[in-house]
């Protein structure tokens, strides 16, 4: 079950979210989970469960600021008006606070769904204290700028995915290459939102499982 918590964003200014902590007592890795284009909802709260089932702190910053919806037109307006700099000032102040938590061993990575994906591959591009980012089926737009990426990247995508497309993910990986920084680029045969087990039309059980081991197993490999 997650909890409210109250946070500072980089800039100063207040932040909230959702948190769960795992069973374990001692200290622990952190992640930071962000949200789809439909906002901190039971879905969002799920995937915080199987994160601290692995053993994480996982915390969704809350972008949307309370705002949820099942309306895909409604949604993707929430994505557009979304303030991006200031979503990305919230993800850096749920890092640094995950950070500095008596709680936490001090090593956080991120991973982020649809709009989340894209926000992950952004958030590595200007957050120097993640250790790991984990996108899944997400472009960012405007590019961030890729010469800045230091931490590691594990990226899923979906073969059948009109907007975030494999050939988009695979020019990622090669401006990633070029910076000398390396992507592990996974792409399935599913469709976009393949992991949302909510949405039976495209929820996709084998390759949502086999996404969600290997990132496990690369943030164990990166946190800790």
């Amino acid at each position: 079950m997650s909890e409210k918590v109250s946070f500072p964003a980089k800039d100063g200014s207040s932040a909230t979210g959702e948190i769960v902590w795992p069973k374990q007592g001692d200290k622990s890795p952190a992640v930071v989970l962000i949200q789809e284009w439909w906002g901190v909802n039971d879905h969002i709260r799920s995937l915080l469960d199987r994160l601290a089932d692995a053993g994480f702190i996982a915390l969704a910053p809350d972008l949307y600021h309370g705002k949820t919806t099942k309306d895909a037109t409604e949604a993707n307006r929430l994505m557009v008006e979304l303030d991006k700099p200031r979503a990305l000032a919230e993800i850096a102040g749920a890092v640094r606070f995950l950070s500095a938590h008596e709680r936490s061993t001090g090593k956080v990575g991120v991973i982020g769904f649809c709009m989340g994906g894209a926000l992950s591959f952004a958030a590595a591009a200007t957050i120097p204290e993640l250790a790991a980012a984990v996108p899944f089926y997400g472009i960012p737009s405007p590019a961030p700028d890729y010469a800045r990426v230091k931490a590691p990247i594990l990226a899923h995508f979906a073969a059948r995915d009109g907007w975030a497309t494999p050939a988009a993910a695979e020019a990622i990986q090669k401006e990633l290459a070029a910076h000398g920084q390396s992507m592990e680029l996974h792409v399935y045969d599913a469709d976009h939102a393949f992991v949302n087990d909510t949405r039976p039309e495209v929820y996709a059980p084998e390759a949502a499982k086999l996404a969600w081991e290997r990132s496990i197993a690369f943030l164990k490999q990166h946190l800790g």
